[in-house]
C-alpha cells in the first residue's frame, strides 16, 4: 500500500501556516540557510498545527527559535523522548510549545509542531542549517531547496509514530494557502561565471568587477510543484583548500565545539586507467513502481521515467565488457529478475536481457526495495568478479534506515551506485546506500538525463580501485589532528573529497602553517596531493565547519531511532547535543511559559496541507516511446553486438540513411569482413552525428574500437579513410589509432 497523503481540507478551515521565507548564503561550497515559517491562528479556538516537510539529508540543522507576538523563545536540543514529554507537559499546563524533529524512519523528513497557538496569535518559527554543496560532472555546485515530499510506500506493521504516517491534508496546487520566498547571496574568491535556476527569478545581480558575489531573488508565485534548484558555476572549483574555524570560547576545551576545526577539500587528479577492468558482476536494480509512469520533469513532452529507464538499461547492457557477469531486477510491491542468478555476458544473454527491457512497464505496484536487495545479497559471490550494484528509484520508501542497514551489512562485498529519479526522491535513501557501500549517488531532475549519469557511474565502476588511501598531517609539535570523517576507502576520478578534523593541543603563533597530504595507490603506482594552510583560525558566529563536522560524524553513527546500536547511541546523543546538530535521537523544544492558559479538552489539530501533484494515474501510457522509436542514436546502439561489433544489414543502412548497394560498393576491401566495415561506419557515425552525447556512448565505442583493432587491424586505416569519404565526415581518419 501507499501511505495516503490524507484527506482534503475543507475550504472553510483556515490553514495556520501563511508563508515560508528563506534566506540563503552560499560561500564557496558551503550553504547556510535560515528558513522562517510564519503562522497565524485565525480561528476562535487554540490550535495545534503540524507541518511535515522535506529536508536534504546532508543538512546540519543547528538552531530553532520562535517569535510569538514579539517575544523570542530559543529552543533547546534534547533527547527526543524527553523533548516529546516536555512538549506534552507544557501544553497540558496551558503553555505554548514548539517542537522540531527529524523523522524516526528517514533522515530527510522533518516535522514541526506548534502547540497551543491562541486565537489571533502570530508565531514565526525559524530553523537554521548548513550543508556542503555537491559538485556536478560539469563543475557546477548544486543547491536544492526541497519543496516536494512524495508519499512514501510502507509495509504493514511499520511504526505509527513516523511523521510520514500523519494524515496530512492535500489541496489542489492552485489552492495552496501558503507562499514561498527566497533571497540568496553567493560568493567565491575565484569569481562566479554563471548561475542557473529551474524556477523563475525576479532578480539576479553580479556584484563587483570580478564577479566574486551575486544576489538572486526567487520570483513570486512559487507553488511547491518542484524543488528549487540552483546550479552555480565558479571560475575555479578544483583548487584544494583547508579552512580552519575557531572553536566556541564558552565551551570547555578538548570537546568538538571548544577546539578549532578544519575542513579539508581535495580534488585528486586520478589518471584514467587504460584499459579499464573487464571483470565484475554488474546488477541493475530498477524501480518499476507505478510512480515510474510519471514524466521525468514538469516540462511538456518530457520523457516518462520508465521510458528513460528502459533506454538507460539498453545503454548499460551494450556498454558492459565481455566476460563479466550481469543481471537485471525490476521491483515494486514484488520483484522480478531477468535471470535466477547473474549470468556471463555473451551475445545470447545480452539479447535475452534486451528483449525483457523492451517489455518493461511501471506495473509492479509500490516501492518495496528490501526484498530484492536481500535476494541479491543472498547469492554466492562469483570468484574474481566483485559485485557492482546500480540502484535506480524515485526513493518513495518510508523506512530508509532499514534499507541503508541492509546495504551496509553487505558493504564489504560490493559497491553501490544509486540514482534518485524525479522531484522528491529521498535524499536519505539515495545518498545513504551509496555512502555506506563506497559508491556514488546521483539525482536526476529537470533536464538531467538518466542515461548520461548512469553511464558515468558505470565508467567509474570499471576503473581499478584506488587503494591504500590515507591522510597524513604535518603540524607544529604541540598540535594534533583528530579526523572526524569516516575513513576514506574509495576515491573516484573527478570527485571531490572532504575531510573534517578537530585540532587539539596548543595553537601556534598567527604566522604558523600546517600541511596535510592525501596519499593513495593506483595499479601499483603511488600518488599524493599536498596542501599547505594557515593555522590562524577564523571566527564565525554560526560555526558552520563545526556543525558540518558533527553532521559527518553523526551520519556514520546514527542509523535511525530504532536501528542505532546502543554503543553508538551514546556517542550520537553526546555529539548531537554538544554541537547543537539535530539527529534521529534528539529534537528541538521551545516553551513559552508566559502563556498560562489551560486548554479545556483536546486542542484542535490543523495539518498544513501539501499540494496534489501530477501522479502516475494522470499520465497516459506511452509504451514503445523513446527507447526503440525514432531516435537514431538508440537505434544504432540497439544494433551493436555484445563484442562491440556491428553487422552490415538493413538496420544499419537505415540509421546511416544509405542503401545497402551503395554501402557495399564503397567497401574498399573486396571479399573482406563486412562486419569490420560496418563497425567502422558505426563508430564514425557516432563521432560525426552524436558528439554531444559522447558520455553516453563512450564505453560501447571503446568496445567497438578494440574489436576493430583485433579483427581488422591490418586494414583499419584503409577502412577509416574510405568511411570518412563515404559518410562525408570531417572526423580525423586517424582517430581509431589513438
Amino acid at each position: 500500500m501507499v501511505c495516503p497523503c490524507g484527506l482534503l481540507t475543507r475550504q472553510e478551515e483556515p490553514v495556520p501556516l501563511k508563508s515560508i521565507s528563506v534566506t540563503l548564503s552560499i560561500c564557496e561550497f558551503v550553504a547556510g540557510v535560515s528558513a522562517t515559517l510564519n503562522y497565524e491562528n485565525e480561528e476562535k479556538v487554540p490550535l495545534e498545527a503540524f507541518f511535515v516537510f522535506p529536508m536534504d539529508e546532508d543538512s546540519a540543522v543547528y538552531s530553532f527559535e520562535a517569535m510569538v507576538d514579539g517575544k523570542k523563545i530559543m529552543a533547546e536540543l534534547q533527547d527526543k523522548m524527553k523533548a516529546h514529554s516536555d512538549y506534552e507537559d507544557a501544553i497540558s499546563q496551558g503553555h505554548q510549545a514548539f517542537l522540531l524533529e527529524e523523522d524516526k524512519c528517514s533522515r530527510d523528513v522533518f516535522c514541526c509542531n506548534v502547540g497551543n497557538l491562541q486565537p489571533g496569535s502570530k508565531a514565526e518559527l525559524t530553523l537554521k542549517y548548513v550543508q556542503e554543496l555537491p559538485l556536478e560532472a560539469d563543475g557546477a555546485l548544486r543547491y536544492v531547496l526541497p519543496a516536494i515530499l512524495n508519499p512514501r510506500y510502507e509495509l504493514s506493521g511499520w511504526p505509527e509514530d513516523s511523521c510520514l504516517k500523519m494524515k496530512t491534508p492535500v489541496v489542489p496546487l492552485e489552492d495552496l494557502p501558503y507562499t514561498l520566498s527566497m533571497v540568496a547571496t553567493i560568493s567565491s574568491q575565484h569569481g562566479i561565471q554563471n548561475i542557473q535556476c529551474n524556477c523563475p527569478l525576479s532578480l539576479i545581480e553580479y556584484l563587483g568587477d570580478d564577479k566574486t558575489s551575486a544576489q538572486i531573488t526567487l520570483a513570486d508565485g512559487h507553488k511547491f510543484d518542484r524543488d528549487v534548484e540552483l546550479l552555480i558555476y565558479y571560475s575555479e572549483v578544483h583548487t584544494p583548500s583547508v579552512a580552519v574555524e575557531m572553536g566556541k570560547p564558552t565551551t570547555k576545551p578538548d570537546c568538538l565545539m571548544g577546539d578549532p576545526c578544519a575542513m579539508v577539500s581535495f580534488y585528486p587528479n586520478i589518471p584514467e586507467a587504460q584499459p579499464p577492468i573487464t571483470r565484475g558482476e554488474f546488477v541493475f536494480l530498477m524501480d518499476r513502481s507505478g510512480s515510474m509512469q510519471c514524466p521525468m520533469s514538469k516540462q511538456n513532452k518530457s520523457q516518462l521515467r520508465i521510458e528513460a529507464a528502459k533506454e538507460t538499461l539498453t545503454l548499460l547492457l551494450k556498454s558492459l565488457p565481455m566476460g563479466c557477469y550481469f543481471n537485471v531486477y525490476g521491483f515494486g510491491s514484488r520483484y522480478e529478475a531477468f535471470f535466477p542468478r547473474s549470468v556471463r555476458y555473451t551475445q545470447l544473454t545480452m539479447e535475452q536481457a534486451l528483449r525483457r527491457v523492451k517489455l518493461m512497464r511501471a506495473d509492479l505496484g509500490g516501492t518495496e526495495i528490501l526484498a530484492p536487495l536481500k535476494n541479491i545479497y543472498s547469492g554466492h559471490s562469483i570468484r574474481g568478479h566483485p559485485l557492482q550494484l546500480f540502484v535506480f528509484t524515485d526513493g518513495e520508501v518510508i523506512d530508509t534506515f532499514s534499507v541503508i542497514d541492509e546495504v551496509q551489512s553487505n558493504s564489504l562485498r560490493h559497491r553501490c551506485f544509486s540514482f534518485g529519479i524525479g522531484e522528491g526522491a529521498s535524499t536519505s535513501l539515495i545518498k545513504g546506500i551509496a555512502r555506506v557501500a563506497g559508491g556514488t549517488s546521483e539525482f536526476i531532475t529537470g533536464n538531467d538525463r538518466m542515461q548520461s549519469k548512469a553511464l558515468r557511474a558505470l565508467k567509474r565502476s570499471l576503473q581499478p580501485l584506488v587503494e591504500d588511501v590515507c591522510l597524513s598531517w604535518d603540524l607544529p609539535r604541540d598540535l594534533s589532528a583528530n579526523v572526524l570523517s569516516p575513513e576514506q576507502t574509495v576515491i573516484f576520478r573527478g570527485q571531490r573529497l572532504i575531510v573534517y578534523a578537530q585540532l587539539t593541543g596548543m595553537m601556534p603563533p598567527a604566522d604558523a602553517t600546517g600541511e596535510v597530504c592525501l596519499k593513495y595507490t593506483l595499479q601499483g603506482k603511488s600518488f599524493e596531493n599536498k596542501v599547505t594552510f594557515s593555522l590562524q583560525p577564523k571566527s564565525d558566529a554560526n560555526f558552520p565547519i563545526h556543525r558540518l563536522a558533527a553532521k559527518s560524524f553523526l551520519q556514520t553513527k546514527d542509523m535511525g531511532f530504532r536501528q542505532t546500536p546502543a554503543k553508538d547511541k551514546k556517542d550520537v546523543l553526546e555529539v548531537s547535543i554538544e554541537c547543537g546538530v539535530i539527529s534521529s535521537h534528539t529534537a528541538f523544544i521551545a516553551i513559552n511559559k508566559d502563556l498560562n492558559n489551560p486548554v479545556r479538552g483536546p486542542l484542535v489539530r490543523r495539518g498544513v496541507p501539501r499540494p496534489i501533484l501530477l501522479s502516475a494515474t494522470s499520465v497516459l501510457p506511452r509504451y514503445g516511446g523513446f527507447v526503440f522509436g525514432d531516435n537514431h542514436l538508440v537505434q544504432l546502439i540497439s544494433l551493436q553486438k555484445a563484442d562491440g561489433s556491428w553487422d552490415l544489414n538493413e538496420g544499419l543502412a537505415m540509421v546511416l540513411h544509405m542503401n545497402m548497394e551503395d554501402i557495399l560498393a564503397a567497401f574498399p576491401i573486396k571479399n573482406g569482413n563486412s562486419s569490420g566495415w560496418a563497425t567502422v561506419l558505426a563508430v564514425l557515425w557516432l563521432h560525426t552525428n552524436a558528439k554531444n552525447m559522447q558520455c553516453e556512448w563512450e564505453l560501447l565505442e571503446r568496445k567497438a574500437v578494440a574489436w576493430i583493432q583485433m579483427h581488422a587491424g591490418s586494414v583499419m586505416n584503409v577502412l577509416m579513410k574510405a568511411a570518412v569519404g563515404f559518410l562525408q565526415s570531417s572526423v580525423d581518419a586517424s582517430m581509431l589509432t589513438r
